[in-house]
């Protein structure tokens, strides 16, 4: 599943989860693979793209399996990933 092109300064994508969504700022990011090795869920991996400074970024191989639970943005050192959760859709779900 493909991204949307984010209207950031810099190119990103951005996936709709099930309680929200998930940007990653590309050309932000540096290749540690924090957020993809320790991704709880493991729906995170390498593109097969190389960002400007010539890294592979990640991507979201499986949005519908995100939970948002926000550790991605939280390993993070480029802030080039982050999550934003949607409370009132999981606030529907609930009722």
């Amino acid at each position: 599943m493909k991204g949307e092109t984010v209207d950031k300064a810099n190119t990103g994508s951005r996936w709709n989860t099930a309680n929200g969504t998930i940007t990653i700022v590309d050309d932000l990011c540096k290749g540690c693979g924090l957020c993809i090795e320790f991704c709880p869920i493991q729906v995170l991996g390498k593109s097969e793209h190389f960002n400007e400074k010539g890294y592979h970024y990640p991507e979201m191989l499986e949005p519908e399996k995100c939970v948002n639970c926000g550790y991605c943005q939280l390993l993070c050192p480029d802030f080039a990933i982050w999550s934003e959760r949607d409370d009132k859709q999981e606030g529907e779900r609930d009722e």
